[in-house]
């Protein structure tokens, strides 16, 4: 799954029109110190049509982006995640129906009149199994009273410590009836090891970061010099992060996400399933061309059930007509969204900065990755980029 670069080979009109669209948005945000640096990528029916690096990687020193600048992925982590799972379950080696306690016997939180409902694999990767993030919860929850890492911050304790403060609070909601983006994949991870045997890290280059051939991709680098440095969202520009830096969420209420950049090159910080990667932007669309196209990597019944919406009625996860799939929102209603996507659109991103989706009806992957949160994953430049590859 070797994607192929036209401006290599001679654009036609309509590539040099997308990609004068898509350098004047870059121009502008830049001018407008929105963001710091990106790098953006567009394929069409596999075939890169637009890759290119806009910025710095670190501003105060006045380091340019390159196409191959690594960044923390943040959530660009839950697809490789899923893909994980789904290798699994195709391989025959769990099913997604299992309860997560068959895997983690001493994983059983519980509701809060005392209850313990059994959680599914399904319900971990649809985010329906009544957990949730210590970033959405705030401060005062019991998320934040057990301290509870989302797998940004840096701490002093394991996963399989994680993971027991997060069974001792109490489940959200009833394991199936609602949604909620949690530390589900984090979950997933430890079900990951107990599968293969393996640390999660040696799992996923088995069964994802090789078969794709996704070489600048892991959990913790010892390439400091190739990461795009951080910032978060600042006027009169943005502000270079510093080390468990909690940055509120735009949409405000007190929530924020607290960041350790160091983490990416911490030995012993565990290893984060649903936000602990760092890559590039090529590896990471091999990962989403995986999901696009991948034959040859899931069978096609797995690979359609990352496109079903598996909440339950009325679900709102991006917003109006957006559903959850496995690995990502789902759009449901173009129009209730207000969006040029096509129905059965997958999209997410990270908190570092980043956004993506996949138009599998149209052929579509787009990919941006930027140093700026949280212009990069919520701002306007998601949209602008996203119109933009649409021909707005």
């Amino acid at each position: 799954m070797i994607l192929q670069s036209k401006h290599e080979t001679g654009a036609g009109r309509d590539e040099s029109a997308l990609a004068n669209r898509l350098d004047s948005i870059f121009t502008t945000a830049l001018r407008e110190r929105r963001i710091v640096g990106a790098v953006a990528v567009v394929a069409s029916h596999g075939k890169v049509i637009y890759r290119r690096a806009h910025g710095w990687a670190e501003r105060e020193t006045q380091r340019p982006m390159h196409e191959d600048t690594l960044f923390r992925l943040a959530s660009v982590t839950k697809p490789i995640v899923t893909l994980a799972v789904l290798r699994l379950a195709a391989d025959g080696k769990l099913q997604l129906d299992d309860h997560v306690s068959r895997w983690l016997p001493d994983f059983t939180p519980r509701l809060p009149d005392g209850s313990q409902p059994p959680l599914t694999l399904h319900q971990l990767l649809t985010h329906t199994a009544g957990l949730s993030y210590g970033l959405l919860e705030g401060p005062g929850s019991e998320y934040d009273l057990l301290g509870i890492s989302d797998g940004i911050d840096r701490v002093d304790f394991s996963l399989e410590e994680n993971l027991r403060r997060v069974a001792g609070a109490s489940l959200v909601f009833a394991p199936g009836s609602a949604w909620r983006y949690s530390l589900a994949l984090d979950v997933l991870g430890a079900v990951i090891e107990r599968v293969t045997g393996a640390p999660l890290a040696d799992a996923i280059a088995q069964l994802v970061t090789g078969p794709l051939g996704m070489h600048d991709t892991g959990f913790v680098s010892d390439e400091p010099t190739r990461f795009a440095v951080p910032y978060a969202d600042g006027a009169p520009e943005p502000v270079k992060m510093t080390e468990n830096v909690s940055v509120p969420l735009p949409e405000g209420h007190g929530v924020a996400v607290r960041f350790a950049p160091s983490r990416a090159f911490e030995p012993t910080a565990y290893p984060s399933g649903g936000a602990g990667m760092y890559g590039s932007a090529d590896d990471v669309l091999r990962v989403l061309e995986a999901v696009r196209d991948g034959k040859s990597f899931l069978p096609d019944a797995l690979r359609a059930a990352m496109y079903v919406d598996h909440t339950p009625p009325g679900t709102e996860t991006r917003g109006p007509g957006w559903g959850f799939g496995y690995g990502a929102a789902v759009l449901n209603d173009p129009v209730l969204a207000g969006s040029p996507q096509s129905a059965g659109t997958l999209q997410w991103g990270g908190v570092y900065g980043h956004s993506w989706f996949i138009d599998a009806t149209r052929g579509l992957t787009v990919l941006l990755l930027t140093n700026t949160a949280y212009e990069g994953m919520s701002g306007a430049l998601t949209l602008e980029v996203r119109d933009a590859v649409y021909g707005d």
